[in-house]
């Protein structure tokens, strides 16, 4: 006789007293927080005023939601390279939106033609942003994508040094993380703290690539927070 253990995805066959598992994994990675934070961009897109957007404001949630329904659908049907394909197309379409309104947010600055409430808005809506973009670029891009850590089941390498992957065996055991792999909200604590205290706190740093990252998401942080926001309640 054999069953599932699912909180670790174990599965556990019963001969007679004897009983092994033979083998333990997680499920898959839950893609509903990664999907509602690129939603969540395209509405702080259209919260924006409207010399800070190209196009009509809905312009960039309408793009999000016909590039998500794809990826869900081919996630749904296991075909996960060309989920990745609509996941990367997602990602670089919002980037390029919250630049582009950034850039527009900096070049108007200086003239003052804006008044400070909306600067203030502006300035509210890209930092949120630039939190929800750089922690999906990090859920997407470290130990080769969601598709890929479902794959291996288990997280013991990447490009970030999460507290769960520096305990020993019996430490995982005894906290039931024996499975660990991040998760979105994972990644979105990172980014948040990033922006916040400018480091990562209690996860280092490995690769180049996610410490290049950080350095341009803790920049555009720095650019909101302190210039734009300053310059709003004339501080500047």
């Amino acid at each position: 006789m054999w069953k599932w253990n699912w909180p670790n995805a174990a599965a556990i066959i019963t001969f007679g007293d004897v009983r092994m598992k033979i083998l333990e994994r997680r499920p898959p990675e839950p893609r509903w927080p990664a999907f509602a934070a690129s939603l969540a961009v395209g509405f702080l897109y259209y919260a924006l005023p409207e010399q800070l957007t190209y196009g009509p404001g809905w312009l960039l949630l309408v793009i999000t939601a016909l590039l998500l329904i794809p990826a869900l659908l081919s996630y749904r049907m296991g075909n996960y390279q060309l989920n990745e394909i609509f996941g990367y197309a997602t990602l670089v379409v919002i980037t390029l939106a919250l630049i582009s309104s950034l850039v527009q947010l900096i070049i108007r600055l200086p003239g003052h033609k804006d008044p400070p409430v909306e600067l203030l808005r502006a300035a509210s809506a890209l930092w949120v942003g630039n939190i929800l973009v750089f922690a999906s670029w990090y859920w997407r891009l470290d130990g080769g994508g969601p598709n890929e850590r479902d794959r291996r089941g288990v997280h013991t390498d990447g490009a970030f040094l999460f507290p769960q992957m520096m305990m020993n065996q019996t430490q995982k055991q005894e906290m039931g993380e024996q499975c660990w792999s991040p998760g979105f909200v994972d990644y979105l604590f990172l980014a948040f703290n990033t922006s916040t205290a400018f480091s990562p706190t209690d996860v280092p740093v490995l690769s180049r690539w996610a410490k290049s990252m950080m350095i341009v998401q803790s920049l555009i942080s720095l650019a909101t927070v302190v210039l734009l926001a300053a310059r709003a309640v004339n501080i500047l």
